[in-house]
């Protein structure tokens, strides 16, 4: 492929995910990807990620309407708003025939979901979704090994998301996906990377789903007598406290200035993350927000061919990853995502006692290399997605996208089949959400 065929791209939504994940990657791949206009109405955020990567004035939009109701400016859109600004960009940049990369989840409500899958399905563009875990050579490699039958057929699965308490405290009880009406359920906003996993090692769609869980500590009842409203105002348990911000924010993350502290100021300094704690939402109490999704929920789910998995997601952890187990009928898979670690057992010939042999194929542990950025996954979706881009203008058949919006679909509709679930206490088939 020639080094002329780069993808240019614009960024809608110059956060976290924007401007430290997908926006760098183009700079750190300068002969593949350049990132050529951004719109965020923030001038802050805007200003500080065109001058990154030398966007001139007439490429800096203060609303996404402005970017792409205008000339073409790209070969393709990321669209990195918050949740609830999914929509509408994307619709429009289908209409206009852009190819669109669109952070998960797709949209926070059902109807709003089916509705972008009917017009990508009728649009000239595509939408890859940003479900990085099959992006990863864990995943990936975890894939192979079911498919090419190392544990038989595919039984049942034990999955757990470890959230760690430190992440949930920043993202789901001070941060932007504390609320379902500002954003959408843990288990959308949160798991459907999860639940993406878990239908694609199944090899088919869900039939039916229940669930449980609810928001039991994160709650005003449990504050410890005297707390004050922010942590930087002098907690008396602030010494013993694992969610104090200041501790977290400030000390224990001195040397990082990327994320979280990248999400708190844009001065990443002392001063600028005292400032923060002070005015903003990540220095609040835990116990004093205004938060209201689940801290842990759990949900069991059945698919067409018969495969069931039981799936775990909890804000108290204290590592921060994936965790699971494959059974199958000639075997297992146990997996840390984290390490990079699967473990490979077979079972034994009759008469063995003991189960598994530990030698040879009977026993093996496969090191897989975690990476950085979602153990490897960001750089993977960029690199699959600008490489289907480049295809495409060199005259070459792109390919379909492994988590295209039709390929997505299945995992959204597990969200909130489960949602439903837990919310109502009953059983939830998703035939009728499918027909929607």
């Amino acid at each position: 492929m020639s080094v002329s065929e780069l993808a240019t791209l614009a960024i809608i939504g110059a956060g976290n995910r924007g401007k430290d994940v997908y926006a760098r990657w183009a700079l750190e791949h300068p002969d593949e990807a350049r990132v050529v206009a951004v719109a965020d109405p923030d001038p802050e955020r805007r200003n500080g990620l065109a001058e990154r990567h030398g966007i001139p004035e007439d490429g800096r939009f203060a609303s996404w309407e402005a970017l792409l109701d205008g000339p073409r400016r790209a070969d393709a859109v990321v669209i990195a708003t918050p949740d609830r600004l999914h929509v509408a960009p994307t619709l429009r940049a289908l209409e206009r025939g852009y190819d669109i990369l669109l952070e998960k989840p797709v949209a926070p409500t059902l109807d709003e979901t089916l509705a972008l899958a009917r017009a990508a399905a009728e649009a000239p563009g595509s939408v890859t979704v940003a479900h990085v875990l099959r992006y990863t050579p864990f995943f990936s490699t975890l894939k192979r090994l079911v498919d090419e039958g190392r544990i038989g057929r595919l039984m049942t699965m034990q999955y757990t998301e470890n959230i760690g308490y430190w992440h949930f405290a920043h993202s789901y009880v001070r941060g932007n996906w504390r609320r379902a009406d500002e954003s959408s359920p843990m288990i959308l906003a949160k798991s459907c990377h999860d639940l993406d996993i878990m239908r694609w090692l199944a090899g088919a769609p869900c039939r039916r789903t229940s669930s449980f869980g609810e928001l039991r500590h994160f709650r005003r009842e449990n504050m410890p007598e005297g707390a004050p409203e922010r942590c930087i105002d002098g907690c008396p348990v602030g010494d013993t406290c694992p969610f104090n911000a200041v501790t977290f924010y400030v000390d224990g993350l001195a040397e990082t200035h990327g994320w979280p502290v990248s999400v708190i100021a844009e001065d990443t300094g002392r001063e600028g993350r005292l400032r923060a704690l002070r005015e903003g939402p990540y220095g609040r109490c835990v116990y004093r927000c205004d938060n209201d999704v689940v801290d842990q929920q759990v949900a069991l789910f059945e698919f067409e061919n018969g495969v069931t998995a039981a799936f775990a997601v909890t804000g108290f952890t204290e590592e921060n990853t994936r965790t699971l187990k494959l059974m199958g009928t000639r075997g297992e898979i146990r997996g840390h995502l984290e390490k990079g670690e699967l473990e490979v057992r077979t079972f034994g010939r009759p008469g063995l006692r003991g189960g598994a042999v530990r030698s040879g194929e009977a026993y093996q542990i496969i090191r897989v290399p975690a990476g950085p950025g979602h153990a490897g996954g960001d750089d993977g979706l960029m690199r699959a997605f600008v490489d289907r881009i480049r295809r495409r203008k060199a005259g070459q058949d792109p390919g379909d996208a492994l988590t295209s919006l039709q390929e997505s679909l299945d995992s959204h509709l597990m969200a909130f089949a489960a949602e439903e679930a837990r919310r109502a206490a009953t059983v939830v088939s998703l035939g009728g959400f499918a027909r929607r």
